[in-house]
């Protein structure tokens, strides 16, 4: 798998830092120190990418521009570096398609840990099933391309995230899953008492779905403990019928 990362920081001593740090665990860094410079590097560089790093404050844009950006054009997964201790920025971005957050000032060797954490749940999510297809409510999934179809064979677009979450509810339908369980597996931590970006992630999940989130049908809230997936799930080692 890919190790290249693209980040973009106005902060220059901290990129320095950050890259020359990430560059010795042989990880390949791109840099950029405005929005202009990072889209450029985007451009170039997109299908070699296994992860973008945005900082929300920049010179020339913001970061939930070029995150919605990004999400336009790829899947790869996108963690935001937020300054705010208000929740609303990290709200924001996991809504806009972000995969997860992390708070500045940061400890490298913590966000060198997300890093490697999301690159595991992409490899172990991406192969070495015993059956390749999911299907439900008129959704097929391909857990080798990484595809979510609908009835009409369109693709659902999902982040790296949420195509790990909805698979891990399709493995479990009708199991009652708690809040912490989900969270390891979508952010590979526990919740803290005010986190609500799980929530945010299953909400934005029901939207890709079409799920009612007053009435969900799909992904139903078990109050004080988590969701549950209420729906039949078929495995296939072929595609089915009328799949893209």
């Amino acid at each position: 798998m890919s190790r290249s990362i693209l980040i973009v920081d106005d902060d220059k001593v901290s990129m320095r830092l950050l890259k020359t740090y990430l560059e010795k665990h042989q990880y390949e860094v791109r840099s950029a120190v405005d929005g202009h410079t990072f889209l450029t590097e985007f451009e170039l560089y997109k299908n070699e990418l296994s992860m973008v790093i945005l900082d929300v404050m920049l010179p020339d844009t913001d970061g939930f521009t070029l995150c919605k950006t990004v999400r336009q054009q790829s899947k790869v997964p996108i963690i935001m570096l937020t300054a705010s201790s208000d929740d609303t920025d990290r709200i924001v971005g996991l809504e806009l398609g972000a995969d997860d957050y992390i708070a500045k000032p940061y400890n490298p060797r913590e966000l060198l840990a997300r890093i490697k954490a999301v690159h595991r749940r992409m490899h172990l999510s991406g192969g070495g099933e015993k059956s390749r297809y999911l299907r439900f409510s008129g959704f097929t999934m391909d857990l080798v391309e990484r595809l979510l179809t609908d009835m009409q064979g369109t693709e659902v677009l999902l982040t790296s995230m949420d195509f790990n979450l909805l698979k891990f509810f399709a493995e479990h339908a009708g199991e009652t899953l708690e809040r912490s369980q989900l969270m390891e597996q979508t952010r590979g931590r526990d919740l803290g008492p005010f986190d609500r970006s799980l929530d945010v992630q299953v909400s934005r999940l029901r939207q890709r779905l079409n799920d009612d989130g007053k009435q969900p049908a799909l992904i139903k809230t078990v109050r004080g403990s988590g969701y549950v997936f209420s729906t039949d799930v078929i495995k296939l080692d072929e595609s089915p019928p009328g799949a893209a």
